[in-house]
């Protein structure tokens, strides 16, 4: 059984909601709300990487591991990858999950989902989708959209595109990327070995920049979407939420 490491990067430099891990939500800072979902998802180890003591001293007080990275990292990716090398030195690790720490509502189970494509050798990274259900959502450029064609199995796509961009065009269903992914341990290391891509940086997504170098990502489509909190009024529907809950 593959040995997973969950590492939830967190950042206090939100432009538009700075401090934003910290930000309280139903009684605990949000990346506290985050810690305790993966923790409940029961997939492996959970690390948090920061860049800020505040954070790390949160998560210590609620009984979790954190562990301070550089502050200069580009993206959430090249932070997790400092803190695996900080907290599994011997790589005994064979697939890291990379888990926003924005996402206070994730229902754990989604953890596993997003694992679940790995299980084909020939994935090199995972990714959750589902499908989109509002019709305001097809047009907005903040809801990211995944193209992929349909494999064998059910549920699942193997994507060739990620896009702002209304797509595909015609009948048929679109997908609203979820940003949780899996990595095999060899294809993070070689993912954040390579230079921002051209798609990359027109789409400011930086999941093309592995398609353009031929990785191969694998979607597994699920039935809900985790409300990410990047702006005042996620935080109050967040708290509302979790509130009710």
């Amino acid at each position: 059984m593959p040995n997973t490491l969950v590492v939830i990067p967190a950042r206090m430099q939100a432009t538009r909601l700075p401090g934003k891990p910290m930000v309280d939500i139903a009684g605990a800072p949000m990346i506290v709300q985050v810690w305790r979902r993966a923790i409940a998802a029961k997939a492996g180890r959970v690390v948090v990487a920061t860049d800020a003591r505040e954070v790390k001293a949160a998560i210590e007080a609620a009984g979790g591991e954190a562990v301070m990275t550089r502050a200069d990292h580009a993206s959430g990716s090249d932070r997790i990858f400092e803190a695996i090398s900080i907290v599994d030195p011997d790589a005994r690790a064979d697939i890291v999950v990379n888990l926003q720490g924005d996402l206070p509502t994730l229902e754990p189970h989604l953890v596993a989902a997003c694992i679940a494509p790995l299980a084909d050798p020939a994935t090199d990274i995972a990714t959750l989708a589902a499908e989109i259900t509002e019709v305001e959502e097809r047009t907005n450029p903040n809801v990211v959209k995944v193209v992929g064609s349909p494999l064998a199995s059910p549920g699942r796509l193997r994507a060739l595109y990620f896009t702002r961009a209304t797509a595909p065009w015609g009948d048929g269903p679109l997908y609203h990327h979820i940003g949780l992914y899996a990595y095999r341990r060899a294809a993070l290391t070689r993912f954040v070995s390579l230079p921002p891509s051209p798609l990359e940086k027109r789409e400011k997504l930086e999941q093309l920049r592995a398609l353009e170098a031929g990785m191969r990502i694998d979607v597994a489509i699920v039935n809900t979407v985790p409300l990410g909190v990047d702006t005042p009024a996620d935080l109050e529907r967040a708290r509302r939420l979790l509130r009710v809950r």
